[in-house]
Parts: C-alpha cells; sequence; structure tokens
C-alpha cells in the first residue's frame, strides 16, 4: 500500500527519535540473527500502527513486504473469534467460521506482489477460497453489480465490480508464502487481487457485501485509482497457477 496512515484514525504517536531506536535495534537483531525475522516482523508491525512519523513505512521486513496501519492497534482473530460475513444482494447470507472456509476447495496463484510505493515481493504464493466460489454460494441476485469489502480493523474498506470479482485469480487468502497468513500480513484471512496493487487486497477481511454499484475504498476515498490494475495485467484473463 502506497501511504502511510491516517493519523486522526486513532493510537498515540510516538517521537521520532524513539521510532528510530527501535528501528534500529530490529535492524540490527536481524542483521546478526536470521532467526528472529518473525519477532522482528512483529515488532515493525506493532511499531507501525503508532507511528506517526511515517518512517516504519520505508523499511521492508526480511521478507520485502512493508507495513502500514491506519488504525491504532487492531484485535486479533483466529480459529476462536474470526467470522466473515457474506450478505448484501444474495439469497443466502452466510458466516462463515475460520474452520468452514479452511473446509472449502482451495486455489493457489504465484503472482508478484507490488505496491504503489514501487517495492515489489517477486513470485508470491497465496493460497484460499476464489472468491467466485463464496459469491455463487450466496447466490448474487441480479441487481447485484459490485463487491464492497469491509474488514475487523474498523477502519479498512475496498471494492471490485462483481466481473473482477469472479476471475480465478481473486481470493479470499488463508495462506501466504505456504504459511498461514499473520495478523501483521492481514490475517488470519485476507483478499488476494493478484492482477491489481496490493492495496486493494484488503487486510483482516471481515465482510463481503454485493451492491448494485461500486463503492470506492478507504484508499481510494483519498486519490487512489478505483481500478487499481497492473501494468500488463490481462484485464478479461485471470487463471490460476
Amino acid at each position: 500500500m502506497a501511504r502511510k496512515a491516517d493519523e486522526s484514525a486513532g493510537g498515540a504517536p510516538v517521537g521520532r527519535r524513539a521510532v528510530l531506536g527501535m528501528l534500529g535495534a530490529g535492524a540490527a537483531a536481524l542483521a546478526t540473527a536470521p532467526y528472529l525475522q518473525r519477532g522482528w516482523e512483529g515488532a515493525l508491525a506493532k511499531a507501525s500502527q503508532v507511528d506517526a512519523t511515517g518512517l516504519t513505512g520505508l523499511l521492508p521486513s526480511p521478507g520485502g513486504f512493508r507495513y502500514y496501519s491506519i488504525v491504532g492497534s487492531v484485535p486479533r482473530k483466529d480459529e476462536t473469534n474470526y467470522e466473515l460475513r457474506i450478505d448484501g444482494l444474495v439469497d443466502r447470507p452466510r458466516t462463515y467460521s475460520l474452520a468452514d472456509l479452511r473446509a472449502l476447495p482451495r486455489t493457489r496463484v504465484v503472482h508478484d506482489v507490488l505496491c504503489t510505493d514501487g517495492w515489489r515481493v517477486e513470485n508470491t504464493p497465496f493460497d484460499g477460497v476464489k472468491l467466485a466460489d463464496l459469491l455463487d454460494a450466496a447466490g448474487v441476485r441480479p441487481e447485484g453489480k459490485a463487491i464492497r469489502f469491509t474488514c475487523f480493523d474498523g477502519a479498512y474498506s475496498e471494492s471490485l465490480t462483481l466481473e473482477q470479482a469472479r476471475r480465478s485469480d481473486v481470493m479470499v487468502a488463508l495462506n501466504m508464502q505456504d504459511k498461514p497468513i499473520s495478523h501483521e500480513h492481514g490475517g488470519p484471512v485476507r483478499l488476494y487481487v493478484a492482477p491489481m496493487y496490493f492495496y486493494k487486497s484488503a487486510k483482516w477481511l471481515s465482510g463481503i457485501s454485493v451492491t448494485d454499484k461500486v463503492v470506492p475504498g478507504y484508499w481510494e476515498e483519498r486519490g487512489y485509482a478505483v481500478d487499481g490494475w497492473l501494468d500488463g495485467e490481462d484485464r478479461r484473463g485471470g487463471q490460476a497457477v
């Protein structure tokens, strides 16, 4: 995602010196002990949630991803309390638990992840449930034209047209890089839209609502393209690999 959070969204800001100190200590630990990668990722994500300076957004994690948040804290969800609600213009609204989603047929897509900031993580595998399968199970009504996504951080939202949502490379993702998606990466469940910039892949996904028109998401309301296509993508394709 391309830019740092809306500071008005919440969380107490910390001083520039404190953030630099935290980042410096984390970077030193990373250089000397690769096995501390997960700890560094967690520390960086935590710092980003209270960093009013934006400095954390400038540093990549060991995996190449960068961390952005727009609220002071995000609740943690797991098997005990995660739910994904599908509703709106559908015949069969339903709420899925994490176990429900894991029991469904899965698809896997390997694609580069690109941010509008310019950073890229190449050949990143995601797997999860095709969004089209969930929409078919819900029974989209004829007047349904678009999808609005909401997130349990209480702030993020996103949108796709119904045609985009039905692509085979758009999924409700459960794994990234062949591991369960961590809280820091938007887990346990996030949207993954392979042919678009990464801000379209909403983190901490909790709601999928079918609407009669596209409702711009959080970043689109701040100037980002509603259709965040990557250059060179086949806008009519979308085959999983």
